[in-house]
């Protein structure tokens, strides 16, 4: 029996990017979320939380026709970025970003408003810019809400099925991840391959997981 390992590299791959991708949009997005002040706050937040409720193949219904380079937007990203989203790679990572984006940014945002209103109004009293508050205030103290976000974010892009399916297809080497490749292998009786690709992703969410736990109990006694 020979593996093929591409679907799971390529499925780590897309997690690694679209973990750090959310990470530079999720941390100021929630951070904006989490202390502005506007009456169109519950728009915000229902926008963000959408992906939570939609069927997965609905969103990629209508990220497939938005990406399409027959449609407006599809065809301004390939004229302008050389880029063709529908059935590629980088589509696999743009609809994996908006599909686990309030992963991220609910556990952000969830942390920032845990925190003491004091310790943003001290940094101000010294005279720091938000910025400065953002990442030597506030985050430095809120470890375990950084910490949960990154990995509910990579663990949930790992197991994307719909999305991926109805964005990339199943193309070998481009977008055919690990779900998409234990899929086939069932439909194909292939059960000791789907198996293995099975039991690769069992076994890394779990000590990712218990990792997150010990971490978590460590920084809370600490505290």
């Amino acid at each position: 029996m020979t593996i093929d390992w591409q679907p799971l590299s390529l499925t780590f791959r897309l997690a690694a990017l679209t973990t750090v991708l959310l990470l530079l949009i999720g941390v100021p997005l929630a951070y904006w979320i989490a202390y502005t002040r506007t009456r169109f706050k519950p728009l915000f937040e229902a926008l963000v939380s959408m992906p939570l409720v939609l069927p997965p193949s609905v969103l990629g219904f209508y990220l497939l026709l938005a990406f399409s380079p027959n449609q407006a937007f599809g065809a301004w990203i390939e004229q302008w970025f050389h880029v063709q989203l529908a059935f590629s790679f980088a589509g696999l990572v743009v609809a994996s970003v908006i599909f686990s984006l309030p992963f991220m940014v609910q556990p952000l945002q969830a942390g920032f408003q845990h925190l003491p209103v004091s310790l943003m109004e001290a940094s101000r009293t010294l005279g720091k810019p938000d910025i400065v508050t953002l990442f030597r205030v506030l985050l430095p103290n809120m470890k375990g809400a950084v910490l949960s976000a990154t990995v509910l974010s990579f663990a949930h892009t790992v197991g994307e099925f719909g999305v991926v399916l109805m964005i990339g297809g199943n193309i070998p080497g481009v977008t055919r991840v690990a779900s998409i490749a234990i899929y086939d292998q069932v439909e194909s009786l292939q059960y000791a391959t789907a198996h293995i690709y099975a039991g690769v992703l069992l076994v890394l969410s779990f000590v990712v997981l218990l990792g997150v736990y010990c971490l978590n109990r460590r920084w809370h006694r600490a505290s």
